[in-house]
């Protein structure tokens, strides 16, 4: 069965390439896939994750002004799959581009769509204007109308299917890939996050927790890896909380990184199935997270396997993580519990749900 994956792009870190490379690579190597993806502006350049050499690489050039990228983006689309002439498409893009693929593909091939992210997920601060909201009430109900026209819409967790009005569904979440046999004894004074830099996953509110965590507990260190994070660096010296703060370029041993600290934070805005979150307890760590749409109420029980704050709330956020760096029997409770929880996401287990899937959806179109 030949498949084919669109992205945005594989050649930096980020879940979405995390959890794809980990999926791609199990599909071949169970059940003998023959597997595509399509990026759009890599180039020649590298997949940052490691990619099973049999999977074949594509790539979309977009450029100029939104008319003319999405004219690109149509015409580079139909022309690929044309070419590889998948069994199955699978598009793995939350931007809006997305949602229109269903209506200028005029193609028997069967379309899945993997909602990696809230709908309602916001690339930056919005404006209070009448005019913006507006906008974003049609933007909403767009994305509504396109996640109905593909052949199966994959939600991540219940939480995220609420979000959408769809029948044609399917839950299915991430895997976990991270294989731990030994047990992190929580003992060095790290806090750990990862994300890009990015208003969603907002790193902006953690270097605010942190100001207030590191005047109670100066001898804890708050590292944080992921791409673009000069600008935070600015912000930490004016805040002076730079002496307690590393900053670090993405890395593929990231489970090392895990298995060095003792507590991992989460304050994203918006969120899918946050893969760092499952990576993070399958490794132990005690975590700690804003109860942010839409994906770690779906891993986190409060106060059972990590802790959930309530979205915004600063104060108690410092609060909770203040707890859980003075109580090391309570961050060890946590963190087993942690990982025990997220078992369920077993590769194994996951990859036969999506091996199913693509065996159902041949059989019957």
């Amino acid at each position: 069965m030949r498949l084919l994956y669109i992205v945005p792009s594989c050649n930096t870190e980020g879940g979405v390439a995390r959890v794809l490379s980990v999926k791609t690579n199990s599909l071949i190597e169970k059940w003998g896939y023959d597997i595509h993806i399509l990026t759009q502006n890599d180039g020649n350049t590298s997949p940052f994750y490691n990619f099973n050499s049999g999977i074949v690489f594509h790539d979309m050039i977009l450029k100029g002004s939104v008319f003319q990228f999405f004219k690109d983006y149509i015409n580079s689309l139909k022309l690929q799959i044309s070419i590889i002439k998948p069994d199955i498409i699978i598009v793995c893009d939350n931007g809006l581009k997305a949602f229109t693929i269903p209506f200028f593909l005029n193609s028997n091939i069967p379309l899945v769509f993997e909602c990696h992210g809230s709908k309602y997920i916001q690339e930056n601060k919005m404006k209070a204007s009448f005019f913006f909201k507006g906008i974003q009430f049609f933007k909403y109900k767009f994305k509504n109308l396109g996640a109905q026209k593909y052949k199966r819409f994959i939600a991540l967790s219940n939480e995220s299917l609420q979000e959408w009005d769809v029948l044609n569904y399917t839950i299915i979440p991430n895997p976990s890939w991270l294989k731990v046999t030994a047990d992190n004894p929580l003992e060095n004074k790290k806090v750990i996050t990862v994300a890009r830099n990015s208003y969603e996953k907002g790193l902006d509110r953690l270097l605010l927790i942190w100001q207030k965590t590191a005047v109670k507990h100066p001898d804890w260190i708050l590292e944080i890896y992921g791409d673009d994070l000069k600008p935070l660096e600015t912000v930490a010296e004016k805040l002076n909380i730079n002496a307690t703060v590393r900053f670090h370029k993405p890395v593929m041993n990231i489970e090392e990184k895990y298995n060095n600290a003792s507590l991992f934070v989460m304050t994203s805005r918006f969120e899918g199935f946050p893969m760092v979150l499952v990576e993070a307890m399958a490794s132990g760590l005690p975590c700690v997270a804003y109860d942010c749409p839409v994906g770690p109420r779906a891993i986190i029980t409060n106060g059972e396997n990590g802790i959930l704050v309530p979205e915004g709330k600063e104060q108690l956020f410092v609060e909770q993580l203040s707890v859980l760096i003075e109580d090391a029997v309570l961050r060890k409770q946590l963190g087993k519990k942690a990982r025990e929880s997220v078992a369920d996401y077993d590769l194994d287990i996951i990859m036969l749900q999506w091996n199913a899937l693509f065996e159902n959806i041949i059989k019957n179109n």
